[in-house]
């Protein structure tokens, strides 16, 4: 079973690797089979479909994001530091080599918007994981104090994702090095309204 495991992983790293540069729907059997050196059956017999195999990769980008963003963060402390940890991890994320044509969630996202079915489903859960995460920081930051007491925590984590998602569209598709810089002055724009006191009713 461990041998089996390692072969299954293996092939999702390889992928992985695929889908971050031809989406979802380049990741033929044909072609992975190819690029893991194995029969298309003997791979087969790892996902038994290719839907299976499309949210394989998705739970395996899924599980790697948590692994180097999610969890490295939520070891800073509370409040304002845990939030700032988060996204200087997410902008990190979009550079990893296991990626080399950008994040997978991304490519994924302009493939599967109108396409209901599994890997949707799974793609969509992810990103609404990151969202409440993102929330969750922010309304820790509202208790330690850092941010102020009527901070719309759900606005917050919209901003905050868009800001990122917009960086990493025009780092791969414009070729913009100056999006990064960018998206991190957006950033601190939002962080500096977030810790202003509370608006007062008129």
């Amino acid at each position: 079973m461990a041998k089996g495991e390692d072969t299954r992983q293996a092939i999702l790293a390889e992928a992985l690797a695929l889908a971050s540069e031809v989406g979802l729907s380049g990741v033929t059997v044909g072609a992975l089979a190819e690029r893991v050196k194995m029969s298309k059956s003997g791979l087969f017999a790892h996902f038994s479909s290719k839907e299976n195999l499309d949210v394989a990769i998705l739970e395996e980008a899924r599980r790697r994001f948590v692994d180097l963003v999610v969890a490295p963060a939520l070891r800073e402390p509370r409040g304002e530091p845990r939030v700032r940890a988060l996204i200087d991890r997410w902008f990190v994320w979009t550079e990893q080599d296991f990626m080399p044509g950008g994040c997978v969630f991304h490519a994924a996202a302009a493939e599967l918007d109108d396409k209901p079915g599994p890997a949707r489903d799974a793609l969509v859960a992810s990103q609404k994981d990151w969202l409440a995460t993102l929330a969750t920081a922010a309304r820790i930051a509202v208790e330690e104090g850092h941010f102020r007491s009527d901070l719309d925590l759900s606005q917050f984590a919209f901003e905050a994702y868009a800001i990122a998602s917009g960086s990493h569209a025009l780092s791969r598709l414009m070729r913009d090095k100056a999006s990064e810089r960018r998206a991190r002055t957006a950033f601190e724009r939002l962080v500096t309204d977030a810790r202003r006191a509370p608006r007062r009713s008129a």
